[in-house]
């Protein structure tokens, strides 16, 4: 079994091939996070049509999300045994069957809305088919940039947020699944034709439950879930409930809360490659330590409900960069500590791992909003969860960082022995 595929330096000859495969693999991204995310902006209007709770309401737009979490991690071993060549026009493909369902018949019950929210799940797998697939077309010192670069297709959730009540209003309930599907639909077709798997890369020997298992004992693996469930579970959760927030704690417009949903996103989009980066010149460690600190200030400033201008504004705004950029960070450790033929593998389980970090937020906000009126009690959660990571982050992961493959770089950047 050939475990240093990853590590080959693709030929010179073919210098402009790995840059189409990230931008082919971060369309990919985005289309199918849009389609995950197309509940999110429509949870008040399925809240006042069918008369839903607000914690039937956050059920709905988190049922995606669950969904798509736990998926990631048999479609991440499935993506080390077939190669991101197969397996993007496929969950493309199938993700357009959910979409369908709910844009032609899937609104006239909260039963068959989560019926369709499951399978929209779907999409958010796509995401444990890109991480190992890009990383395979980069050499180590490049994979904190590239993964994040390709991690900027979590904008696709934008993309949903900023069309999709604009569409309803224009064009009826089903027009914004109906583009979502044709969309997926040409992209799978592109993608089919166009996408190629790393040179040198051969299916593990393992079986996929052999595979797992393997993934499952790394302490990497469990370290960088609890780094991506506050990262990217962060990101998810204000990404699907922010619109119910901002109108229930501020009393917006529906497109108005929408719209600053979006605002945050396309930040935290932004801020992801950047934490990449950072992460390739001074070290992942660093960079999620900074993170962890941002998070915990801001969710504390956030408890307190201050004015939405400026201060809300300002500390959701930092929030969000900082999400984006430790987002990038926990896979730019992934992609220098895990053994590379089990990248995919420990990316499903802590792609995983960030979806359920953002399943439970929404939920325990609409149960803690129902309960005392106020959002205060969860975001003093998040600032006390962002402590304690950032307490494990220089602690028990800088020792298992240390401890990482002898063929691989040190996760701390250059200036490596400070680190230590």
């Amino acid at each position: 079994m050939s475990t240093d595929r990853t590590d080959r330096a693709v030929p010179r000859a073919d210098t402009r091939r790995p840059t189409l495969m990230l931008a082919v693999a971060t369309v990919g991204f985005a289309v199918n996070f849009w389609a995950w995310a197309l509940l999110s902006p429509l949870g008040p209007r399925f809240k006042e049509l069918l008369g839903l709770s607000a914690a039937q309401q956050a059920l709905l737009v988190a049922v995606p999300v669950i969904v798509g979490s736990l998926g990631r991690i048999p479609v991440g071993a499935l993506t080390d045994r077939f190669g991101g060549r197969v397996m993007f026009p496929l969950i493309s493909a199938a993700t357009i069957v959910p979409v369908l369902f709910i844009g032609l018949a899937g609104h006239g019950s909260l039963v068959a809305l989560l019926v369709g929210g499951f399978f929209l799940g779907i999409g958010g797998t796509v995401f444990a088919v890109g991480v190992p697939f890009v990383s395979a077309w980069f050499p180590p010192e490049r994979r904190g940039l590239a993964v994040g670069v390709f991690g900027m297709g979590m904008g696709g959730t934008a993309i949903s947020a900023l069309t999709t009540v604009k569409l309803v209003r224009t064009g009826g309930s089903a027009t914004p699944f109906l583009l979502t599907a044709a969309v997926l639909a040409v992209y799978a077709m592109v993608a089919w034709f166009l996408l190629r798997d790393a040179p040198g890369r051969t299916a593990p020997a393992q079986s996929t439950m052999a595979r797992l298992g393997a993934a499952v004992r790394l302490p990497i693996t469990w370290q960088a879930c609890v780094l991506y469930a506050v990262t990217f579970g962060g990101y998810v959760s204000f990404s699907v409930y922010l619109p119910v927030y901002l109108q229930s704690a501020y009393g917006l417009e529906q497109a108005d809360a929408a719209d600053r949903m979006a605002g945050f996103v396309i930040l935290a989009v932004a801020a992801r490659p950047v934490g990449g980066w950072l992460s390739d010149r001074i070290g992942p460690i660093r960079v999620l330590a900074a993170v962890f600190a941002v998070v915990a200030l801001c969710a504390t400033v956030l408890a307190f409900t201050p004015p939405l201008m400026p201060l809300g504004t300002v500390a959701f705004l930092t929030m969000a960069a900082a999400l984006g950029a430790g987002s990038g960070a926990t896979f730019a450790l992934v992609a220098v500590a895990a053994p590379a033929d089990k990248v995919g593998s420990v990316t499903g389980l802590v792609g995983a791992a960030g979806g359920l970090g953002g399943f439970v937020p929404p939920v325990e906000m609409g149960f803690v909003y129902g309960l005392f009126g106020s959002y205060g009690v969860g975001l003093a959660l998040l600032a006390g969860v962002s402590v304690l990571t950032l307490a494990l982050t220089v602690t028990a992961v800088r020792a298992t960082a240390r401890r990482r493959p002898a063929a691989l770089p040190v996760p701390f950047g250059p200036s490596s022995e400070e680190a230590r």
